[in-house]
């Protein structure tokens, strides 16, 4: 009886799978997604003639060569040349500034001495001082007088004497010699006799060297290469193609790709990360296409952040392409600040870590 239920239910699953289009005989704790295998196109290369061979006279003007003559351009002839008379230059000395004596002021010169002065007189004084534990009344009959003498008080002022007189002494003073340039005549002037030969020159001709002729000449066809892109299998196909089940969801896959500040460029590391994550996925999983989204902080100017949110998204897809992934199977969409993950949005005083969170790559599977 078990064994009869086991086999309808068996076959009432077949059915309804066959029904809704599912994939056959599934595998319990596994997930697949539906593809529609797309058209295959290839490239077709043909060479296609756009001008017919024929044949045209050309004619050919005739051909000159240059031929070179000697030709007397100007006669011999004799020319008289005024030679001046030629100068040297000779120094003649002379005293520029005579010797004489000039005076020499010797300063006075002085010494150091000094002189005592008495600036306060020797005097002598009472003083009077009153006795301790005085028993009289009367505080007199406890003082006691004493005559008390203070000495004289001097003082030692510095003085300057005069040791020498101010005087002169004589200095001499040497005469400078000097020189003044002189010019002479050296060789007087004359007149001489010069040959002036006659002067040539080479004039070139042009003379015929071919006269002018027709030739018979072939213009080959010309041909084109053109490229043309030909359907090499019709798509349309529903395939079921099992994936990851972590992969699939209403929560996109976070791509770990970090990229430089204002900048769209995939760096080396970012290029492991998508060969990891994405490349694989693709070549193992042929069928299936994926869409990548990336996203900014709420930092800046909002259409700013959507157009390099956009061109991050490409760059990824061009990365793709670029390592034989067909594009038809990639969408690059850039979100911008649109889809924030927290709460720092504009205006908002956030920590980096938190801007962090929003600047995030993602892609999720479609069909």
């Amino acid at each position: 009886m078990k064994k009869i239920i086991f086999t309808f239910l068996s076959l009432l699953f077949v059915a309804v799978a066959a029904a809704q289009e599912l994939p056959p005989n599934p595998e319990p704790g596994k997930c697949y997604v539906k593809c529609i295998t797309a058209d295959e196109f290839e490239e077709v290369t043909e060479t296609v003639v756009i001008a017919p061979e024929y044949k045209k006279l050309v004619t050919y003007p005739a051909t000159y060569k240059i031929v070179e003559e000697r030709v007397l351009v100007k006669e011999a002839s004799k020319e008289l040349v005024y030679v001046p008379a030629v100068y040297e230059t000779v120094e003649v000395p002379y005293i520029e500034k005579e010797a004489t004596n000039n005076l020499e002021v010797v300063p006075a010169t002085f010494g150091k001495d000094s002189e005592t002065f008495e600036i306060y007189p020797k005097v002598g004084r009472w003083e009077y001082t009153e006795l301790e534990d005085c028993p009289s009344a009367n505080k007199e009959d406890c003082m006691v007088a004493c005559f008390v003498e203070y000495p004289a008080k001097y003082q030692v002022v510095p003085i300057t004497t005069l040791t020498a007189d101010a005087s002169t002494r004589p200095v001499p003073v040497n005469e400078i010699p000097a020189t003044y340039k002189k010019q002479v005549v050296k060789t007087p002037a004359r007149m001489e006799e010069i040959e002036i030969p006659a002067v040539y020159d080479i004039i070139k001709r042009r003379v015929v060297d071919q006269p002018a002729r027709t030739v018979e000449e072939v213009v080959p066809a010309e041909t084109k290469t053109v490229t043309r892109t030909v359907l090499a299998k019709k798509g349309g196909m529903t395939v079921w193609e099992e994936i990851d089940c972590g992969l699939v969801g209403a929560n996109p896959n976070i791509l770990p790709i970090f990229y430089e500040y204002n900048s769209a460029r995939i760096t080396a590391d970012s290029e492991d990360i998508i060969d990891k994550h994405l490349l694989s996925l693709l070549r193992d999983k042929p069928a299936i296409r994926i869409e990548i989204m990336s996203h900014t902080d709420s930092r800046g100017n909002d259409d700013y952040n959507l157009a390099l949110s956009q061109q991050r998204a490409q760059a990824v897809v061009n990365y793709l392409v670029n390592n034989g992934i067909n594009r038809n199977r990639l969408v690059a969409r850039g979100y911008g600040e649109t889809r924030l993950v927290n709460r720092c949005g504009n205006g908002v005083n956030c920590s980096e870590d938190e801007h962090q969170q929003n600047r995030r790559t993602e892609f999720r599977i479609i069909n």
